[in-house]
């Protein structure tokens, strides 16, 4: 084990407050073990031991959030996002590999998925879009949180106007999933492509209201005038 592994435990562990961590426990719906930090305090830790492995070789970093994503924690897994997030312009094609293995072993709740794909897998996706056809296989997957990080990977480029018709793709894909967080994961996709292709999101919703869950299209057509969610959530 990496001396940094155990070194950052101890510290995370030193600052727990346990009323905290069994609030945060109960807040999910899964069992999600906590050490028992806010994050605030969990990133201000995190980027205090990151000066510790910064100038190592990628594929040790990389090892070591694997470590830290294995742990089981939230806390642990945070710091192991943002350490993979800091070095995203080092990725290679290759890396993808590791994302897709953590996604599918460790990850077991909506906020490690939503943080790891926003951030970390959404930078690779970004350098590299021919692994969209990764994310679309990941809609084929038994394990709801692949399905998940299919759509929410794809939150930040979808706001910035990338990858439209590679979101409607997804959309279609997940669009009758019975999954409730999986739901709201491609509803949140499909929200944030509406802030710059609102007329085309719309259209979208509007061509699949029927069949659409209520929990989806909720969540796509959020942000848009009043007129148009009236029109998009009637009957």
């Amino acid at each position: 084990m990496h001396q940094v592994l155990a070194d950052l435990h101890k510290a995370l562990e030193d600052q727990a407050d346990p009323a905290l961590k069994v609030a945060a426990e109960r807040f999910f719906k899964e069992p999600v073990k906590f050490i028992g930090l806010r994050n605030p305090d969990t990133h201000r830790i995190g980027r205090e031991f990151y000066h510790q492995v910064k100038k190592l070789p990628k594929s040790e970093i990389l090892g070591i959030c694997e470590e830290l994503m294995k742990a089981g924690t939230m806390e642990e897994s945070l710091v192991a996002c943002h350490w993979s997030n800091n070095i995203r312009k080092q990725f290679t094609r290759e890396d993808f590999a590791w994302f897709e293995r953590w996604i599918s072993l460790y990850v077991n709740n909506w906020a490690t998925c939503d943080t790891l794909c926003n951030h970390t897998v959404a930078g690779f996706i970004m350098k590299y879009p021919e692994y969209l056809s990764e994310l679309k296989r990941f809609t084929k997957s038994d394990n709801r949180w692949m399905r998940r990080a299919s759509a929410v990977t794809l939150i930040i480029p979808a706001a910035r106007g990338y990858f439209l018709q590679d979101i409607f793709e997804i959309a279609d894909l997940l669009l009758m999933d019975r999954d409730d967080l999986v739901q709201k994961g491609y509803g949140w996709m499909l929200k944030a492509a509406s802030e710059p292709h609102r007329k085309e999101v719309f259209d979208f919703v509007m061509a699949r209201k029927a069949v659409m869950p209520r929990t989806s299209l909720r969540y796509a057509i959020e942000k848009m005038p009043a007129e148009m969610k009236k029109e998009a959530m009637s009957k």
